[in-house]
């Protein structure tokens, strides 16, 4: 009997800010390996999400939303990180929102037709359109905009057509043995989700201007036979955000420790003690040396 060759391989997954690029790699691996809020650019980093089964190694590169306005050094360097992705891709995954194309996507794409690499066009968000009949439309207009090797339309969100993606995308990847052991889901240690986790609670909680200039880093992490120990700082810009993030008698800040401790405990399965601290540093969002000390690519 003939023995099934393995593929392995790396997929970019890409598209504008907020299409749904880190709901997707979750629903497929079924865990939270990047973190999800209704605002643009909550993903900074590339992160490695990694799918294995008897027969393939599905290696998904999450990535920051490629997007015009790249103002401030770490958008220039999360436009970065999602560029150099696509050098390193075996297939593309190009996310946008079935219900609507904007000039952001068309940015995208255009950067993505000087690839040779092939592009999987994936309209997401499906369930959002009403009559189901009008997805037709939408599938034609996708193909009309460039010859892509396959138009799949999802629902990230309702898991809708995932199975079909994944069936389909070893197709487009080499024969090789597999990069990683197969029970690894990520290539983050547990600190960095740890300090995503926090910053996710950040940006659902606080004003739309304030979770654009935090960071969170983890000073301390100790794990003990009754739980584990966690200190991390939440590092801002200026002095005038301090008040926001720790809200009137630190009301804000309690909130949001609660929200991701109780998280955390679910997530390790063991009690959490959670400290947060919020310190200024000035305009580290704009100083890359200050991106490279807290962990930027």
């Amino acid at each position: 009997m003939l023995k099934i060759a393995n593929r392995c391989g790396f997929v970019a997954i890409v598209g504008r800010p907020n299409v749904g690029k880190s709901t997707l790699i979750n629903a497929i691996l079924g865990r939270k390996i990047s973190i999800v809020t209704p605002k643009p650019q909550t993903t900074r980093h590339r992160i490695l999400g990694i799918y294995t089964t008897n027969d393939s190694q599905i290696i998904f590169i999450d990535t920051p939303g490629l997007h015009r306005s790249a103002t401030k050094t770490i958008n220039r360097m999360m436009n970065r990180v999602a560029a150099s992705a696509l050098s390193d891709a075996d297939l593309i995954l190009f996310v946008s929102e079935a219900t609507r194309w904007t000039v952001e996507d068309q940015d995208v794409l255009f950067k993505l037709k000087q690839s040779p690499i092939p592009i999987m066009a994936l309209p997401n968000k499906i369930d959002k359109i009403h009559p189901k009949e009008e997805l037709l439309s939408v599938l034609s207009a996708m193909s009309d905009r460039h010859t892509f090797d396959e138009v799949l339309p999802i629902s990230a969100k309702l898991n809708d057509n995932l199975d079909r993606l994944i069936d389909l995308i070893p197709n487009y990847l080499p024969e090789s043995p597999s990069l990683y052991p197969k029970e690894i889901l990520t290539d983050r240690n547990e600190s960095f989700q740890i300090s995503e986790l926090i910053r996710e609670k950040l940006t659902l909680l606080l004003r739309q201007e304030v979770p654009y200039g935090l960071t969170v880093q983890i000073e301390r992490m100790e794990k003990e036979r009754k739980g584990i120990n966690i200190n991390a700082v939440i590092w801002i810009e200026r002095d005038s955000q301090k008040g926001i993030v720790i809200g009137k008698g630190g009301k804000v800040l309690k909130k949001i420790g609660r929200l991701a401790r109780l998280e955390l405990k679910e997530r390790l399965n063991m009690p959490v003690h959670l400290d947060l601290w919020v310190k200024v540093k000035n305009n580290w969002s704009d100083n890359e040396k200050e991106l490279m000390r807290l962990g930027y690519d």
